[in-house]
């Protein structure tokens, strides 16, 4: 039986999305790619409680409204642990965007968004998340740089559009 494992993952744009905040991971999976903010849901609280505790942690910032547009799935091969990601865009946040121990936080123009230092499924399903548009997909890596089989679909999900 295949193990699972939730998370988050929350894009947040500037008012105009004309920009994007990517997070280079600093330590740890995905140490030296740029990427969303997010990380394990913990014992006793929500999927999307984790993505708020998340983005302030390693961001600094608080978005008032997280919408729900993804859900993807990633196995690698030979590791029995699949992930499950919750993926979140905000247009709006409060405070002051800071450095922590795991992120650093840079905002990046939506027409110069780095897929090369990102992880490669990005470049596919990201074109539906800048269009604001709901999606489900799954990817199977070989390693962490090579996708052997991925499928993605536009498609709806349940989102309350609460906090």
């Amino acid at each position: 039986m295949a193990l699972k494992k939730v998370l988050t993952l929350v894009l947040v744009f500037k008012p105009d999305a004309s920009e994007v905040l990517l997070g280079l991971k600093k330590r740890g999976f995905g140490a030296g790619k740029w990427n969303g903010f997010g990380g394990k849901v913990e014992p006793g609280e929500t999927i999307r409680q984790a993505a708020h505790r998340e983005l302030q942690e390693e961001a600094g910032i608080v978005a008032p409204v997280l919408h729900k547009r993804g859900l993807l799935n990633f196995v690698f091969e030979n590791d029995p642990t699949e992930l499950e990601v919750h993926v979140f865009r905000s247009d709006s946040y409060h405070g002051e965007v800071t450095e922590s121990e795991e992120m650093m936080p840079k905002w990046f123009p939506v027409t110069n968004i780095p897929f090369e230092s990102m992880w490669l499924d990005d470049k596919i399903w990201f074109p539906l998340l800048l269009a604001n548009k709901s999606f489900k997909g799954r990817f199977v890596f070989r390693g962490h740089d090579a996708i052997i089989s991925s499928s993605l679909t536009e498609s709806s999900l349940e989102d309350d559009h609460t906090q």
